[in-house]
């Protein structure tokens, strides 16, 4: 009996442990964020660019932009309506619209999301709007409605705030994603949720 409760118990400490390999947790790293007391008016649309140096692209940031290196290039986001283009930079990405949230100050964020096939966040939500620009693999983002898949060189927008979801890099190589937000500055940033 004593062999066989020992066999047991590292059987199941086996299956544990595949199971927490399977469910690696995805790293997010803040990369940049301002606040900001007002959204530009009109639609939203986060403009993706890229530019030669950090100091080109801080000359030519404006209100709604936040400046970020990742990928070994140095980026630019700007937050306003459809079609724009800042000086000096190439335009990589534009998505939106974004689903705007009432606050009474803002928090404009980019995160850097990586990590191998099967990585994951816990399922969680957000005080706002988050968009996802894909640079390698792929990622996935489960909420209430289904499945959003987003390839790499590709960009997607977001739910709104509030909305439950779970992130998680669902290719067959290493996910690498920058993930733009606009959120209620006065909430907390994350917070756990649950998924039917």
């Amino acid at each position: 009996m004593r062999k066989f409760l020992s066999l047991l118990v590292g059987a199941v400490a086996l299956v544990l442990a595949s199971a927490s390999a399977a469910q690696q947790a995805l790293v997010i790293r803040p990369l940049a964020e301002r606040k900001v007391a007002d959204l530009p008016s009109g639609e939203l649309f986060w403009r993706i660019e890229t530019y030669p140096s950090k100091e080109a692209a801080q000359a030519a940031a404006g209100t709604w932009s936040l400046v970020a290196e990742a990928a070994g290039r140095v980026w630019l986001f700007t937050l306003g309506s459809a079609g724009g283009s800042s000086p000096g930079g190439t335009k990589v990405s534009e998505v939106g619209p974004i689903a705007r949230v009432a606050a009474p100050q803002y928090l404009l964020r980019i995160n850097e999301a990586s990590g191998p096939p099967g990585s994951v966040t816990p399922v969680h939500s957000h005080p706002g709007s988050e968009a996802f620009y894909v640079l390698a693999g792929e990622q996935s983002i489960r909420g209430a409605h289904g499945t959003m898949v987003v390839k790499a060189g590709t960009s997607e927008a977001g739910h709104g705030a509030s909305m439950a979801m779970q992130v998680s890099s669902s290719g067959s190589s290493e996910l690498q994603s920058l993930v733009m937000f606009v959120v209620d500055a006065t909430q907390p940033f994350s917070s756990p949720a649950s998924l039917p």
